[in-house]
């Protein structure tokens, strides 16, 4: 069976990953109608609403202190708890009306005394998030380039061994009677093809990712994400040998952080803390299959993201500028003034003089240097990559004001900020030897407070100019209101930023308390990204998840391999850069795995949300479901596409001519969970 994307991405033509799981025709039958209804206007979701909503009434007591007029109380708190959170767990919704939606804010705008026990101990399972760097390099080092072409061999004859037996099995079913069962043959073989395609390592396991096949570029959602995911692929109820929990290669140090990044979404008190911290790692993005990046991540997010995520920016933006994970990432760590090398040679032929005749006697004459091969052999220069980023994606926006001057006089400032021994502890150094003395002049401004005083007299200029504040109060107004949010609030949130000090809590706070927030056009205007995706079905169905590497792989799967995103850009957070006909199939396949308990380490109850009871009758089942998992809000669309489907033998669990029948819970959770509603926040 083959789609093609017409309206939501019209470059795409896909084959239709059709499993040997029946439940699998269902996704695709859904799926073809979420594109047509996510390719509209998002907005669009409030047209849903009933009209008694659109009257006004008394604010509910559970809104007390908060700006909100147009919507219920349920929709408020539920609003909250896609915009601030991961999604509602059962229960949620009723704990925060209970305690008062105004008060719960304030509690994630201030976490620290919120008890986060639980979801700590089940980070104790990751050994590697605790280790200091030098302990990641030397515990969990690069296997020797023969062990690499040996592994990769042993994996290619496994995949073609693989592939032909696919094939035989294909062309046994295949019957020229049935042009359909062709069809269907087809498409499956071609799907399995594309997922097993042998995807070579590289022999330099310290080199970047390739891209994303050409194939793919026309995706938004995997542009920018490394051609190998370096958690694997394929299967996620399998688990990558390199990723293994005994595993002591690389790529398990990165596993351990993507694990526990979902399992922090997951069942962290502190969601407001878990959501900014991972929109600032977005825009502050690093990638780790750039080289030595994959042991200094861990770093990275534990002692610099972390711990500003709610702070001052400008504490935020010179811990980045400091770290050994952002130094190698733009390669500031190699940058240099391009004088240096002669200065160096000069200082060490002075002190070499001086040394001379300690005892009356000159030292050993050392034998000729040619000068050509040692200036070669010293040869560093000024690297422009993170000046321009700086500027460009953490600061002012490409609009800011700057000039490429700016950009070279930026980057002379930050020449010496290195690496000391990249690959054995990697700490953050100053060479004053390697930096432009210089002055400079950025923004019309004058530079010279002297070596690395230089660099931070760069970061003050830039977080306190009005371009700054404009910048991150628009990326965060998108993230949390809408994908074009209202220029007026970003004004206000804009004056905050600089009345504040860059306060980060000060400018969520004032974009929190305002009416455009809260408003009807901003209710479920966001699509969910693949990880709030994930995270945010995991939480609405209560699921106990024991092993969390799965989730990470289906997030890699949908479109968003979590820190493989490879330009400095980060993962888009609009609308458009998720919607199209593959990745809202892998969404409802990943939903109705998760429902009907086929996936590795995660077990869900389905019939306790439900009830036990709804399992004799179709229409009662798909009810509950859009009132447990969609507040009871659908478009009518969406009902009569899901309505279609509840005499399928598959949701029966029966054959047609059964006259009794068992309805599988699983299947409809998981088809509730794929439609647009639930794919918006």
């Amino acid at each position: 069976m083959r789609l093609q994307a017409s309206d939501a991405s019209p470059s795409i033509s896909l084959v239709a990953s059709v499993s040997t799981a029946p439940k699998s025709f269902l996704a695709l039958i859904l799926s073809f109608a979420c594109v047509l209804s996510l390719g509209a206007d998002f907005p669009s979701a409030a047209a849903a609403r009933s009209p008694a909503r659109d009257k006004k009434h008394k604010q509910d007591a559970a809104l007390k202190g908060l700006p909100i007029a147009e919507l219920s109380a349920d929709e408020a708190i539920f609003h909250a708890l896609n915009r601030l959170a991961y999604g509602p767990r059962p229960g949620d919704i009723e704990r925060v009306r209970q305690m008062g939606l105004a008060k719960w804010i304030e509690q994630q705008l201030n976490p620290s005394p919120i008890d986060d026990k639980v979801m700590e101990a089940r980070l104790q399972d990751y050994p590697t998030l605790r280790m200091s760097t030098a302990k990641l390099i030397a515990e969990y080092p690069q296997p020797k380039p023969a062990v690499i072409q040996a592994e990769r061999q042993a994996r290619e004859r496994a995949q073609e061994e693989q592939r032909r037996a696919e094939a035989a099995a294909a062309a046994k079913k295949e019957t020229p009677s049935s042009q359909t069962q062709g069809e269907s043959s087809d498409a499956q073989s071609t799907a399995t093809n594309q997922e097993s395609t042998p995807q070579s390592a590289t022999d330099n396991p310290s080199a970047p990712a390739p891209m994303k096949e050409p194939a793919m570029q026309s995706d938004p959602a995997t542009k920018g994400a490394g051609k190998r995911d370096v958690l694997g692929g394929g299967d996620p109820n399998n688990v990558p040998r390199a990723v293994a929990e005994d595993s002591k290669r690389p790529p398990r140090v990165v596993a351990e952080l993507a694990m526990a990044k979902v399992t922090r979404a997951i069942y962290s008190e502190r969601q407001l803390q878990q959501v900014m911290d991972d929109f600032w790692f977005n825009h502050f993005n690093v990638f780790a299959a750039k080289g030595e990046d994959r042991f200094y991540l861990t770093a990275y997010e534990r002692d610099v993201i972390q711990p500003h995520a709610l702070g001052k920016f400008k504490d935020l933006v010179t811990a980045t500028a400091k770290s050994p994970a952002m130094l190698f990432y733009l390669d500031n760590f190699l940058s240099a003034d391009p004088r240096a090398a002669q200065r160096i040679a000069e200082e060490r032929a002075m002190r070499q003089r001086m040394r001379r005749g300690g005892f009356g006697r000159p030292w050993p004459p050392r034998p000729p240097v040619n000068p050509q091969q040692t200036a070669k052999k010293n040869e560093r220069g000024l690297n422009e990559n993170y000046g321009r980023e700086l500027m460009e994606l953490h600061t002012l926006g490409v609009d800011g004001g700057y000039t490429q001057k700016d950009v070279t006089e930026v980057a002379r400032c930050f020449t010496g900020w290195t690496i000391d021994k990249p690959r054995i502890y990697a700490d953050f150094k100053f060479d004053e030897r390697l930096h432009d003395p210089d002055p400079k002049f950025v923004l019309g401004k004058k530079i010279h407070a002297g070596g690395m005083k230089d660099g931070e007299q760069v970061i003050d200029l830039l977080v306190h100019h009005p371009s700054t504040a404009k910048f991150i109060s628009m990326k965060l107004a998108r993230r949390f209101v809408s994908d074009n949010p209202p220029p007026a609030l970003v004004n206000r949130m804009a004056e905050t930023f600089q009345s504040s000090d860059g306060d980060i809590r000060a400018v969520l706070k004032t974009m929190i308390w305002s009416p455009e927030f809260w408003s009807r056009e901003a209710y479920r205007a966001k699509i969910k990204t693949p990880f709030e995706l994930v995270v945010s079905a995991v939480r609405a169905m209560g699921t106990d998840v024991d092993t969390p590497l799965p989730l990470v792989q289906w997030v890699g799967r949908i479109g968003e391999p979590l820190y493989q995103c490879q330009p400095p850009t980060g993962y888009s957070d609009k609308a458009e850069a998720w919607v199209n006909t593959g990745a809202l199939l892998n969404r409802l396949n990943f939903s109705l795995a998760l429902a009907g308990n086929k996936m590795r380490g995660a077990r869900t109850d389905v019939a306790s949300l439900l009830g036990v009871d709804s399992s004799a009758e179709p229409k009662t089942a798909l009810d509950r479901a859009v009132q447990v998992f969609l507040g009871g809000q659908a478009a009518p669309a969406t009902v009569e596409t899901l309505q279609k489907q509840l005499d399928n033998p598959q949701v029966l669990q029966a054959k047609l001519d059964d006259p009794r029948k068992q309805v599988d819970l699983g299947v409809v959770a998981g088809l509730v969970l794929g439609a647009p509603e639930f794919q918006r926040r």
